[in-house]
């Protein structure tokens, strides 16, 4: 059904943007122009676009778009994002976001190929970003030059969530100290931990040691494994596991799942929980 209403979908939610606040290149063409490149797979190129264009009597041409990128507000294709994301939210992605809002944080890898910067002694950039699935809104982005670990940029990135997030985050950037400063400071988060570290179960608290040294502290471990891979995900989470605002286990590893994309929670049907004790 979501396939079959898609064109009214996106003629509704259009109808919004402007189509006489420039006299070539309007802000509902300029739009329609991105969604047509991305949507078409025989477009491959935007020349290709430019030119099914004109042909239909559309007389802008490709430079007018490229000056249209450099000065047009980004705010209409965030908003028309976020409606958009409302519409293709799961169920299960609106419970947890009743109770928080769950925050994936990742890092990707820029080659640079520029020999200027090559020349300042900078050969890549790690591109830093957060998306707060609750309203399908980025929470903050910045660019590193260098090969710095990323737990060294944990806490810029957690930092700029809302008091009730959740960060999300992969092995790399695991730290003990970045996950104690983020305990101390009352910063939820669900983190994974390479597996080589070392856990010791606490019969006093029922929480897990972490951490090979005389002072690891004890958090919430939450172990699951997926069967057809023979994978082992080991998470930390300072989520509450009791009272109103509990997070299950099988709550904490859908929250994991969810950084991997929505349909995450479709896949991996083998995942099952690793028991403590």
């Amino acid at each position: 059904m979501i396939i079959n209403s898609f064109p009214k979908i996106v003629k509704d939610i259009l109808k919004e943007l402007p189509k006489n606040d420039y006299p070539v290149l309007n802000s509902r063409l300029f739009f329609e122009c991105w969604l047509s490149y991305v949507l078409d797979n025989s477009l491959t190129s935007m020349r290709d676009l430019f030119t099914r264009l004109n042909n239909t009597g559309f007389e802008v041409d490709i430079s007018t778009f490229s000056k249209a990128n450099l000065h047009r507000s980004q705010k209409p294709f965030e908003e028309i994002y976020q409606k958009l994301n409302e519409l293709v939210q799961k169920k299960v992605q609106k419970k947890l976001h009743n109770k928080y809002a769950i925050c994936p944080i990742d890092s990707t890898i820029i080659t640079l190929t520029s020999k200027l910067l090559w020349v300042l002694g900078h050969h890549q950039v790690k591109l830093f970003s957060s998306l707060n699935l609750a309203t399908g809104s980025p929470s903050d982005n910045f660019i590193n030059f260098g090969h710095e670990h990323d737990y060294k940029f944990g806490s810029k990135m957690m930092s700029s969530l809302p008091a009730n997030a959740v960060g999300v985050m992969d092995r790399g950037f695991a730290g003990l100290e970045f996950i104690q400063e983020l305990v101390q400071e009352n910063k939820y988060f669900v983190l994974r931990i390479k597996n080589n570290w070392k856990l010791e179960f606490d019969d006093s608290s029922g929480l897990v040691k972490v951490g090979a040294s005389q002072d690891a502290q004890s958090y919430r471990v939450i172990n699951f494994c997926d069967l057809e891979t023979k994978t082992e995900f080991r998470l930390v989470t300072n989520l509450p596991s009791t009272g109103e605002a509990a997070v299950s286990d099988n709550e904490i590893r859908d929250i994991y799942r969810l950084r991997w994309g929505a349909t995450a929670l479709d896949g991996f049907p083998g995942l099952k929980q690793v028991a403590w004790g």
